[in-house]
């Protein structure tokens, strides 16, 4: 029953990336992309998780870690390379 319920959570999952891609491929504005690249690094942690439980292996689990620190890092450059137009200062 769980797998079931883990398959059919993965297939929704995959279909809102998909969604997300679609959004920033065709996002009307630069804030749109970006939060459409900050989504879809949330839904691949969160497949990585479900892909972890489904697997019974942590290593999803770490992988996860690192695509939200990354995610988060780079979401906040290119927020703040819009806003002043450098990343540095």
């Amino acid at each position: 029953m769980l797998a079931t319920a883990i398959l059919i959570a993965m297939a929704l999952i995959i279909l809102a990336l998909v969604l997300n891609i679609w959004r920033v491929v065709i996002g009307p504005d630069t804030t749109d992309r970006i939060l459409a690249l900050d989504t879809l690094y949330i839904n691949s942690i969160a497949l990585l998780i479900l892909l972890g439980i489904y697997m019974a292996s942590s290593a999803y689990f770490e992988a996860a870690l690192l695509i939200a620190m990354i995610g988060f890092i780079g979401t906040t450059a290119l927020c703040k390379y819009l806003l002043r137009g450098d990343i540095i200062e």
